[in-house]
């Protein structure tokens, strides 16, 4: 039996695909903790019994945080790592330590975002896995290369980050291990050459240690009714979302889906997602009983929905790029319309175009006639579902949770004392 200790940033996203991991690896009889910054959200994702060390830092309401809604490329690069990633580290520097003193995992394995778990590790001389919940950032660190002010003003950081929090004589890159790094998707989305130059070392590739397990997937806490009665069998359904970070920006946008989805009801029928209420127009459970009479038929808006069961159920979905929505959808073969804000997102919008699964247009300027178009083009146009299905069948055949875990019990020098049924 070996120990793991999973250090998490307060995101939504980047717990999500490391809870399948941690209840696999618990399964085999190993021994799991988290260390975050919020124990609450860790416990509501992974199970109330879920062990987890506290961490000082912000607990967040959305995978964003508190960053300004109109920050866009470098300023909200500067901001994401300034504002909330490096200051995010130190805070959770020393309730990491105490937490491997206390639980003395054999593993530890950090979130590529949660710098504080590789840093201290390697301080600690505990080997360490880094848990890669975005493939673009692979390719973010490729692109370094052709930004040597912002790869300096990184290297920077992380540098006077090490020497705060880590071991100043460290190297590693605390977005990639040197032993282990387990990336969340395939090269069928990724692409083929991705992760080749991301740099765990100065000047090394990360491309040796990158193991491409897929998504894992795991069940999660029931969320709120649905109304699966609602939904047509004669008519197409289309998921719109943009994820739990994007609400501040998306009322000119979810608008402008509902208006593409409405003039197509005779075909489609559309379920929004619309956290914020930004389109003023929530369906209220209690009313879809007496749906002749109250409600639309057309186009549903909750403020959440159970998003894995609803996707086996869609025919599209229109999203922001987030790399876990994209992951789900394309999980379960589904094509999509792309509209990435910021961040990670134009990466992920890129790869999902490459692969041939989708379109993409523009958040900021796209209208109701050009979603449509592109909402008809993933619907009828045979290619793109084929190319979904390609990397559904990839991503079911990585191993995701099962796959993950077995990479880390090789860390660990461990044998499985009971195989998960």
């Amino acid at each position: 039996m070996s120990g793991f200790l999973f250090v998490v940033p307060p995101l939504v996203g980047h717990i999500n695909p490391t809870v399948g991991v941690a209840a696999e690896l618990t399964a085999r009889g190993h021994r799991v903790a988290w260390a975050s910054a919020d124990p609450g959200l860790v416990r509501r994702l992974a199970g109330d019994e879920a062990v987890v060390f506290p961490c000082a830092g912000p607990v967040l309401t959305g995978e964003d945080g508190v960053r300004p809604a109109e920050l866009r490329g470098p300023e909200a690069l500067k901001f994401l790592w300034e504002r909330f990633l490096v200051p995010l580290a130190e805070a959770m520097a020393p309730g990491v330590r105490a937490a491997i003193g206390e639980f003395g995992p054999d593993v530890v394995v950090a979130d590529q975002q949660a710098f504080a778990g590789g840093l201290v590790a390697e301080r600690l001389r505990v080997p360490w896995a880094t848990s890669s919940t975005t493939s673009a950032e692979f390719t973010f660190a490729d692109a370094l290369a052709g930004m040597p002010k912002v790869a300096d003003w990184l290297a920077r950081l992380l540098h006077e980050l090490r020497g705060r929090i880590g071991d100043p004589s460290g190297t590693a890159d605390p977005r990639f291990s040197p032993h282990l790094v387990l990336a969340f998707s395939t090269p069928e989305l990724v692409g083929s050459g991705a992760g080749a130059g991301a740099t765990g070392e100065v000047g090394a590739g990360a491309g040796d240690r990158i193991r491409w397990v897929g998504p894992s997937m795991a069940p999660r806490p029931a969320a709120a009714d649905f109304p699966w009665t609602w939904l047509d069998p004669a008519r197409a359904t289309v998921l719109v979302t943009l994820g739990t970070a994007n609400t501040d920006v998306g009322a000119r946008f979810l608008a402008e889906c509902r208006d593409a989805l409405r003039s197509r009801a005779d075909r489609v029928q559309a379920v929004i997602v619309d956290p914020a209420n930004v389109l003023g127009a929530q369906a209220d459970l209690d009313d879809l009983n007496d749906m002749d009479d109250k409600d639309d038929k057309d186009v549903l808006i909750r403020s959440s929905v159970p998003q894995l069961p609803l996707l086996e159920r869609v025919d599209a979905v229109v999203c922001h790029a987030g790399h876990n929505t994209v992951c789900e959808a394309l999980w379960h073969g589904v094509p999509l319309v792309v509209a990435p804000i910021r961040d990670d997102q134009p990466v992920v919008a890129g790869q999902v175009v490459d692969a041939g699964a989708g379109i993409r247009v523009r958040f900021g300027r796209v209208t109701a006639p050009k979603l449509g178009a592109a909402i008809d083009a993933v619907l009828h146009e045979p290619g793109y579902r084929a190319a979904a299905g390609r990397i559904r069948t990839a991503f079911r055949a990585a191993g995701g949770a099962r796959a993950a875990a077995t990479h880390l019990e090789e860390l660990a020098g461990a044998t499985p004392s009971k195989e998960a049924p």
